[in-house]
């Protein structure tokens, strides 16, 4: 969005520096990313002053040239050679002094320099209008009719100062400030002082007229406010110089004045317009009313579009729409060199209506941006009669009838209880209330009743205007004093510690879910987002239906017909879709909702974490071949996981698992919080997945109410560690994690960590064994360990394997 530093003068004026306001138009949230120096003419007339012609005398050596003195207004005037006729002393003309670049209009730029013109010194240049850029005259030099002193710059006498022009990245709930009377409000809290909408008091209708305009609104949801204005002699053509080059500066083109009228007053006041040729208006009536699905209708571009239902469309008597409302005319109702009678439309659209209609014809104009954002419905009057005002001077129209007015339902102010101690909880500083409420005056949100209850005190009762549409919580008026207080003015606390290192009774659940997607996107891992909607055959027999799935009534499709029970069928889709365009290695993952009833009918929802790895674990590189995923890189993953939970050495026991060949879980307090295994053949066939998938499911809900992020600080050690290994046969029901529990109830103080480095299963070792090849890590931080001492602990622990495990240590 463009904004004019000139334009936005005449609403709040200000002599502050263009820097400056763009820095506090950004800091309020307006961020300004460009600032664009505009001139009226090249050059800005930079260099070129008022003077008087003092005395003039003819050249002696050129019969056309004159000597002259200058009065420039510093007190030395200056003698300059001028080859004009019409020169003669005591006229006002304009000067360029040396050092001044002119633009002339026609030819290059040239600079002044002091000289000599057939032996006389010229120490500047008396200018004719095409010297300077003003005209294409070039009989003489400009006399002025002024009482402005010398030295005055001619840009000034002129109007021609230079503007500068903003760049704004308007978010989407900012709609009140799209609009140079947006942006002064903005800075009307920013300054401290006043702004003022466009002077409309001399507007002036007649009470009643013979034929007007009716207007009929048929959905008031999507238009709450239309109202009109009928205008007769008018004569279109160009308009003036000023009201062109206040469109140029936002970038627009100007067309003709009626068209430039409704287009100055749409980014002046934030209000769209649209004028019709009145003589198009079939039977001198307005309906604003849905369109009839399939109808044909040509819009100003001249492409013929087929409407729908749900677009909505102002139309004449015969129901024959002539707009779609809030978005784009139509051709044959549109204003045109022959058009002398004009029907101005000013209103108040529903959002969604015209976002409906721009979306579905691909239309995005300047009317529907601020439509589809919310406009103000107060502001609809002040723009048709500030439009009427400039339409009686730039296009000679007299008004005709009265304004008609549709608003039958009011949009109602909101109104948002704002708790005083919650603004300094959220803002993270004291602000004083006495501040808070010149804040919330600037911003034209009313505080129409203090400590409402008795016994609720410092809370205050507010009215929130309908332009400021984003504001409709405690949260965002509290956001909106904070913008114009100064995020630059909330202080830094004299402490300041990493967030790590913060303890948090409550943990944010969001912040915790980054954490852990983090944690797998580094380790290769894609994060994926499947529909909360699946096909209902992945969860039944054939013939019989399964009762605890959550079905849809009026689904679309069958195969998006019940909420999923699960996320692995979902994932498998996204894994098959990759497969069958030869993306075989993947590592996915996804956070999501499972749906479910019980026997009670009663519907429930839980969160999961589910990761998906298939194909090779790592790609190919010179340094190594890739291998096929194995369960343990699967198990790792999930193992990360539960330790940046603070859950590192979770026991483990085999699991059935209705959709897994065999599979495992893990446990956190006695409870399971994950399962994981291969997805089980028939699964894989059902969805069509050709290669194998290792699965992973964890109960987020219990691991985020578990979850209670602590800090164990300790000095490094300053003994060494031991590692001892020992070969342990067992038989094949044994597991790793029941040797691993053994071990950690033997030696609870010296061993640090336990570690399987190798599995052998063979003839060698017997029918139903298996050999680990472990490593313990022993360690006392009070001392250096003693052979002796570790041989005990060794000792203790073959004892123990062999007595609970029956194990056979291998020497």
């Amino acid at each position: 969005m463009r904004i004019s530093l000139d334009w936005l003068k005449t609403l709040i004026p200000t002599d502050k520096p263009a820097a400056e306001i763009g820095a506090l138009l950004t800091g309020s949230g307006l961020e300004v990313e460009s600032a664009e120096e505009l001139e009226s003419i090249p050059g800005g007339l930079r260099g070129v002053v008022l003077g008087t012609v003092l005395t003039r005398e003819p050249h002696p050596d050129a019969d056309k040239l004159s000597l002259t003195t200058v009065d420039v207004g510093d007190g030395t005037p200056r003698q300059i050679v001028c080859g004009a006729p019409n020169v003669a002393a005591g006229q006002r003309v304009v000067v360029a002094l040396e050092g001044a670049t002119l633009y002339p209009a026609q030819g290059e730029p040239f600079k002044i320099k002091k000289s000599k013109i057939r032996g006389a010194a010229s120490e500047g240049m008396i200018c004719a209008e095409d010297e300077i850029g003003l005209g294409q005259s070039h009989a003489g030099i400009m006399v002025l009719d002024t009482e402005l002193p010398n030295g005055t710059p001619a840009a000034d006498y002129f109007g021609l100062g230079s503007d500068t022009v903003y760049e704004i990245g308007l978010t989407p709930n900012r709609a009140d400030a799209a609009s140079h009377y947006g942006v002064a409000r903005e800075l009307r809290a920013l300054l401290r002082q006043p702004c003022h909408l466009p002077d409309v008091s001399g507007f002036s209708a007649p009470a009643s007229a013979a034929s007007n305009i009716n207007v009929t609104i048929e959905d008031i949801e999507a238009s709450p406010r239309y109202a009109g204005l009928l205008m007769e002699n008018v004569q279109v053509g160009p308009s003036p110089e000023w009201l062109q080059r206040r469109l140029r500066s936002i970038g627009l083109s100007p067309i003709n004045n009626v068209v430039d009228v409704t287009n100055f007053v749409l980014h002046e006041l934030g209000q769209p317009l649209h004028a019709f040729d009145a003589e198009q208006i079939t039977g001198g009536q307005i309906r604003v009313k849905r369109a009839e699905a399939g109808e044909k209708f040509v819009t100003l571009d001249g492409i013929e579009r087929t409407l729908k239902a749900e677009d909505l469309v102002i139309a004449d008597a015969n129901g024959a729409p002539m707009a779609l409302a809030g978005v784009f005319g139509g051709k044959t109702s549109g204003v045109s060199e022959s058009t002398t009678r004009v029907f101005l439309e000013s209103a108040y659209f529903g959002p969604a209506a015209v976002r409906r209609t721009s979306q579905t014809h691909q239309l995005k104009t300047d009317a529907s941006f601020r439509f589809e954002r919310g406009t103000d419905p107060n502001m609809v009057l002040v723009a048709l009669q500030r439009a009427a005002l400039l339409l009686q001077e730039v296009a000679g129209a007299t008004i005709a009838a009265p304004i008609v007015d549709e608003y039958p339902a009011p949009v109602p102010p909101v109104t948002v209880r704002l708790r005083l101690p919650r603004v300094e909880r959220l803002v993270g500083q004291y602000i004083a209330p006495e501040r808070i409420r010149q804040i919330l005056t600037d911003l034209d949100i009313e505080i129409t009743e203090e400590n409402p209850d008795a016994g609720d005190q410092d809370t205050w009762t507010l009215t929130v205007p309908p332009h400021k549409v984003d504001v409709t919580r405690e949260a965002d008026v509290i956001e909106e004093i904070l913008r114009i207080y100064g995020y630059n003015n909330v202080a830094l606390r004299p402490n300041n510690s990493a967030s790590f290192l913060a303890k948090f009774p409550n943990p944010d659940p969001e912040v915790t879910r980054v954490k852990i997607a983090s944690l797998l996107s580094g380790q290769g891992y894609s994060e994926i987002l499947t529909n909360s909607l699946t096909n209902s055959l992945y969860f039944e027999k054939e013939g019989e239906a399964n009762n605890a799935l959550v079905r849809i009534l009026n689904y679309n499709s069958v195969d998006l017909n019940v909420m999923r029970p699960t996320l692995l069928h979902s994932g498998l889709e996204i894994i098959r879709h990759n497969i069958n365009r030869r993306q075989r290695d993947l590592k996915l993952y996804e956070f999501g909702k499972t749906y479910s009833q019980n026997e009670n009918g009663k519907y429930q929802e839980k969160n999961k974490l589910v990761i998906y790895l298939t194909g090779n674990a790592d790609g190919e590189t010179w340094q190594h071949k890739s291998e096929k995923a194995a369960f343990h890189n699967l198990a790792g993953a999930v193992q990360q996981v539960l330790a940046a939970l603070g859950f590192g050495g979770a026991a483990s026991q085999p699991v059935q698992h209705e959709y897994l060949a065999g599979g495992l879980a893990l446990l956190v307090h006695n409870q399971p919080v994950a399962q994981l295994g291969a997805v089980s053949a028939s699964v894989l066939k059902r969805l069509d997945v050709t290669q194998p998938v290792w699965y992973a499911e964890l109960d987020w809900d219990a691991l985020s109410k578990k979850y209670k992020p602590t800090l164990v600080a300790r000095e490094l050690s300053k003994f060494p560690e031991v590692r001892r290994d020992l070969s342990i046969v067992v038989d094949s029901a044994v597991t790793f994690d029941q040797l691993q529990q053994i071990a950690r109830r033997t030696e609870k103080k010296l061993l640090q960590s336990i570690n399987v480095f190798d599995v052998y299963a063979g003839e060698n070792l017997g029918a139903g064994k298996k050999s680990y090849s472990v490593s313990f890590t022993l360690q006392d931080f009070s001392q250096t360990l003693s052979e002796q001492a570790i041989d005990q602990v060794m000792q203790k622990l073959i004892q123990q394997f062999e007595k609970q495990a029956g194990a056979l240590i291998r020497k």
